[in-house]
């Protein structure tokens, strides 16, 4: 696992989805949390919404112990407008993911919403 100092921001938001990836191949959850604002949501599919760090955290916990690994996709280019983009991938199994990350005060970026599909 890395430590913070070692990752690497998004200077892009189309960085996300492989910093993402390459961080839970590694099994680093909190490199994992790092991509998202303090009160991004994540809806997996679920019943509710996973919202704020703590639950994320508590969600790729779960996922990385059930052994499952992120798999890469096609992704389509950001569109982004001012501060704000969205972000999309279509997955090996034909799942598409859509996110929305924003731009920080560094020029870095980070997701505000994820939804891991949006098929339903």
């Amino acid at each position: 696992m890395a430590n913070e100092q070692d990752r690497q921001p998004a200077r892009d938001p189309q960085d996300l989805e492989r910093l993402l990836i390459a961080r839970q191949w590694a099994g680093d959850i909190d490199g994992m949390v790092a991509l998202f604002e303090p009160d991004a949501v994540i809806d997996s599919g679920e019943k509710d919404l996973t919202h704020g760090r703590e639950a994320i955290r508590a969600l790729f916990a779960e996922i990385i112990a059930t052994g499952r690994k992120f798999q890469r996709g096609e992704q389509r280019p950001a569109a982004i407008n001012g501060d704000l983009a969205l972000t999309s991938t279509r997955l090996p199994d034909g799942t598409i993911t859509t996110e929305v990350a924003r731009r920080q005060a560094d020029g870095t970026w980070l997701w505000v919403i994820d939804r891991y599909s949006v098929a339903w």
